[in-house]
């Protein structure tokens, strides 16, 4: 059978439970049972019944009324009894369903609830249930139920083996589903907010206050990013989301503030990997008078903190990599740690022709775009040292001409005061000494822009209000971010950010071409979608149809150049 006609076969599956589904809430409906009920007051959680009740005896009953409600996840149906297994937010507790007490205990209610519960009932439904304690002659503990209550109709059942799935990307896209089976999945975002909750009370202890920055900006700046960019129709001007949250955090520390921080998105249009998502979290501080040994000291205890506190240790394991945060964390200089690492020292040399020569002569291609000694060392580091640092590790003093926003180094010129914190072989987080010289602010994100005007899509234009505000007086300043996503991901052991994020950005599944077909006599272009719609586009000039064939993107040029541009007869309907 191709994989068309099993997923047909599927579908037509999924149609029929779902209808069998829809002919319960019907029925529940006609007992005048809502099948979609307002509320429930519990008094327990699963978790909190199994440590309280650790201890009883097989065979055991606790005359105490417990109410809980949560999914069911199992059922098992023995004529004049059923367990269920019902799963809330801390876990899961069985149900123990008895045809007479439940009769007895709901005969004012439903005379017959015990058959109904049984009949009307389906893996993935949420009810709510009352009763006592009791631990099982096969030793499961459980709620002997005396009612229970119908709380809300799953017309969708769950996968009966999740975790065989080989398409993993259903697991991001249906994240609910993920949730509902998969524990370890909840403990990874519990786990997150438990990490961006201790992240804030650190600062907070410290004396920083969190004060929150424009998503949308006149001016992308920060970083070496290329932005989103968007149109705001009623003030008649492109504005771009941000791509750090850097130049107005600064701007508070000119108007007096001494320590600020935010915690927030950014949104940067470039790639997407294990590492990569478009739109991530990060969390970026200023602290006047300080620099970045201060900002060294803060990471290192901060992080340190956090992980003792969410995972109860500073020892953890990441995927099969024994990681130690015990304090303190090695130093080293980017030109230290390239040189260990390959025998070029970059302090030899005076012109680029030189440094470009020795690379090459170690067996290291060097990048047509790499124009300075300062880039070619940061090159070289990153392809030969970046994933070999497995340990915290600060690497120290950047070259200046990948630094447009820090501090020229006070004894190393062509250095500029930054270090960037690997974990893991990953960046996790960077900081600077802040650069507080405008006229030296100025020349640098000239020269940016000049990379821009260049082509550069990662270079951005100069912010004029931010060097206004530079002009008027920034005292010596420490700035630190944090990669939030990065940071969990270790502290969680996922492999990829995308299991770090609890909604990370996927391509649509439903409208990007698959397949395209241009008769050039009459001008109709033919296009399949992924989900088997079929579009016949009229009157499509040659130049559009030849664009979308070349397109890198086809999604993306779809999107810019045919769609709401041109007449369309609908074909196929998807599944049809």
């Amino acid at each position: 059978m191709s994989s068309d006609q099993n997923q047909t076969q599927s579908a037509s599956n999924l149609d029929e439970l779902r209808a069998a589904r829809l002919e319960k809430v019907a029925q529940l409906q006609e007992l005048g049972i809502n099948p979609y009920a307002y509320s429930w007051e519990s008094t327990h959680h699963a978790a909190q019944l199994q440590e309280t009740y650790a201890e009883l005896i097989s065979g055991e009953e606790v005359d105490v009324i417990v109410a809980i409600a949560g999914r069911i996840l199992a059922r098992r149906v023995f004529g004049k009894l059923a367990f269920f297994s019902l799963q809330d937010e801390t876990g899961t507790i069985q149900l123990y369903l008895d045809k007479n007490r439940i009769s007895q205990s709901m005969a004012d209610i439903d005379p017959d609830a015990f058959n109904h519960i049984k009949q009307l009932t389906d893996v993935g439904d949420i009810i709510g249930v009352k009763g006592t304690i009791k631990r099982t002659e096969k030793g499961e503990l459980s709620v002997y139920v005396n009612q229970y209550t119908v709380l809300t109709k799953s017309l969708l059942p769950l996968p009966d083996k999740w975790h065989g799935l080989t398409d993993t990307e259903k697991r991001y896209r249906q994240r609910y589903v993920d949730l509902i089976v998969n524990p370890q999945v909840r403990q990874t975002f519990r786990r997150r907010a438990q990490i961006t909750a201790g992240l804030r009370r650190y600062l907070d202890k410290l004396g920083f206050i969190e004060i929150e920055t424009p998503v949308l900006q006149s001016e992308a700046g920060g970083a070496d990013a290329r932005p989103f960019v968007t149109y705001h129709n009623t003030l008649e001007m492109e504005l771009y989301l941000r791509i750090a949250t850097e130049l107005h955090l600064k701007r508070l520390i000119v108007g007096g503030f001494e320590k600020v921080f935010e915690l927030g998105r950014i949104f940067r249009n470039e790639g997407v990997s294990t590492r990569h998502n478009p739109e991530f979290t990060t969390i970026e501080l200023y602290q006047a008078y300080a620099d970045y040994f201060d900002m060294m000291a803060l990471t290192e205890n901060a992080i340190a903190t956090v992980t003792e506190e969410v995972l109860g240790t500073l020892q953890i394991n990441y995927q099969g990599q024994e990681i130690d945060f015990t304090l303190p964390w090695r130093r080293v200089t980017m030109h230290q740690v390239v040189e260990d690492a390959t025998g070029i020292n970059f302090n030899t040399f005076s012109t680029f022709t030189e440094a470009k020569a020795a690379t090459e002569k170690a067996g290291i291609a060097v990048s047509p775009e790499v124009n300075s000694i300062g880039r070619l060392l940061n090159e070289v580091f990153e392809e030969k040292v970046e994933t070999t640092l497995i340990q915290p590790t600060f690497i120290t003093d950047y070259p200046v001409e990948i630094s447009p926003l820090a501090k020229p180094h006070r004894s190393q010129p062509g250095l500029v005061e930054r270090f960037e914190l690997f974990i893991v072989g990953r960046e996790t987080a960077n900081s600077f000494s802040e650069l507080t010289d405008p006229i030296e602010q100025r020349q640098r994100l000239e020269a940016q822009a000049a990379r821009k005007a260049e082509g550069d899509l990662e270079a951005h234009g100069v912010d004029e209000d931010f060097l206004t505000a530079l002009e008027y007086g920034m005292p010596p300043t420490g700035g630190l971010g944090i990669g939030i996503d990065r940071l969990v991901m270790v502290l969680t052991d996922c492999a990829s950010i995308r299991d770090a994020i609890a909604f990370p950005l996927l391509k649509s599944s439903s409208s990007f071409v698959k397949e395209h077909e241009y008769n050039a006599a009459t001008q109709i272009l033919t296009i399949k979608f992924n989900n088997g719609s079929i579009y016949k586009y009229q009157d499509v000039p040659a130049s559009i149809a030849q664009g979308l064939e070349t397109a890198t993107s086809k999604g993306q040029y779809f999107n810019e150049s045919i769609k709401e541009k041109y007449a369309f007869d609908q074909v196929r309907l998807s599944g049809g």
